[in-house]
């Protein structure tokens, strides 16, 4: 079974390489880069980077698991299993911002949708006269509001689309304009994912006096690798736009614990990374620098998840002793699953990862099981922490994890010293 698995990995390491030589390929034989067609329209669109994006490199049309990931592929909301709220600040040159904010509520028979906003604001911008004589400042603006609607066809394969209207202002002139974006995502057998996307289908078309500018389309493709049981992901991904050319963008990220993970990628001949800090189950910073032309930009996130499809598990007390007052852990289960549950399963695991007792059954977990702190075979497992996940199935194959707890079992009281008095 161990080899079995090491061909399976190494087919799949192979898969992506072979992508990897594709994109380079391309990439050496595509047109030039953004550097000799810098102000495309909707550039700024085009290349605007959330904090965990910019940490990847760019590589996320096949890794998208946010709300704000809608604007790489809309079809990723089919990923997200609860409802969440984002907001991004990315501070850049010369007085220039821009923010996101997103709302993704995940769907089970109806489709997924999301709400999206992307604004940047420049200004101090110098107007001068046709003598060139300074005449004071002024600003510039742009404001993206898309509409992201999915459907998961199923359950390994997914599309979706963005309706977007697109709003500019430069001083006392103003333009808007319509356009749409589609995406599709697929599971892969060896723990690969695909992801495509096609943005700036038929528009956006804006003309603030009398010249009208329409927003290139952009095609993205690639592969992500989900590695040690879901804690690590690489990503490749191939972009081309007319203007922008041909992008390579590869990335990885890999959560040290249940509550941090940190990123590194590379576009462009730049490198980046970032990281994200959970707190609690809830709660969720995001963070990324990146080398750019002009110097380091960097962008930070806040998500919020709530409600939505999820599974928890919390055992009370979480310390306690076999042969003590408190001989048992009381875990109590909650699941609510985007279909029918199938089956659920509790796993513990020791110091080693080995897994030392297993609860199980089919349907929705129960609210609660006692466990003694035994293993599998009745026999009393030693001193220490322990770690525990419920996992539950849905009837069409899906897998809702709970966050990780942990258990110590503590036989041992506090030692105390008792003096001896000797007589005379």
């Amino acid at each position: 079974m161990a080899r079995l698995e090491m061909n399976r990995a190494a087919r799949s390491l192979a898969a992506t390489g072979m992508l990897l030589s594709a994109a380079l390929a391309l990439s050496a034989a595509g047109p030039a880069r953004a550097a000799d067609t810098a102000g495309a329209p909707g550039e700024w669109l085009t290349q605007y980077s959330t904090a965990r994006v910019l940490g990847m490199g760019g590589a996320y049309v096949a890794t998208p698991g946010d709300a704000l990931g809608a604007l790489w592929n809309p079809a990723g909301l089919t990923m997200l299993d609860q409802n969440e709220v984002q907001f991004e600040n990315a501070q850049l040159f010369e007085d220039t911002s821009i923010n996101g904010f997103s709302l993704a509520v995940p769907g089970s028979w109806l489709p997924s949708f999301g709400l999206t906003m992307v604004s940047l604001h420049s200004k101090d911008f110098q107007r001068t006269d046709e003598m060139n004589n300074p005449l004071g400042t002024f600003s510039e603006g742009e404001t993206a509001y898309l509409l992201t609607l999915s459907r998961a066809m199923t359950p390994r394969f997914a599309i979706g689309a963005n309706m977007r209207l697109v709003q500019q202002t430069v001083e006392s002139a103003s333009g808007s304009g319509f356009g749409m974006d589609l995406g599709a995502v697929a599971n892969l057998p060896h723990n690969l994912r695909a992801g495509v996307s096609l943005s700036n289908l038929s528009g956006p078309t804006l003309t603030l006096r009398d010249t009208k500018e329409t927003f290139p389309m952009q095609a993205r493709g690639g592969l992500s690798m989900s590695l040690f049981d879901g804690r690590g992901t690489v990503a490749l991904q191939v972009d081309h736009s007319t203007g922008l050319g041909t992008q390579v963008h590869a990335g990885t990220e890999y959560w040290l614990f249940p509550m941090f993970g940190m990123r590194a990628g590379y576009a462009d001949g730049r490198g980046s990374g970032g990281f994200s800090y959970r707190f609690g189950p809830a709660y969720t910073l995001d963070y990324a620098a990146s080398d750019e032309a002009l110097g380091v930009t960097q962008r930070i996130g806040i998500n919020y998840r709530f409600g939505g499809f999820f599974a928890s598990s919390k055992a009370e007390p979480e310390a306690f002793s076999p042969t003590g007052e408190n001989p048992v852990t009381r875990i109590s289960l909650n699941a609510r699953t985007k279909a029918q549950a199938d089956n659920w399963k509790l796993d513990i695991v020791n110091k080693s990862d080995t897994v030392v007792r297993s609860f199980g059954g089919s349907g929705k977990p129960p609210s609660h099981i006692e466990w003694d702190g035994k293993d599998e075979t009745g026999l009393a497992l030693p001193d220490g922490i322990y770690r525990y996940r419920l996992h539950v199935t849905d009837h069409q194959g899906r897998q809702i994890d709970s966050p990780e707890g942990t258990v110590e079992i503590s036989t041992g009281g506090p030692q105390v010293k008792v003096p001896v008095v000797s007589t005379p």
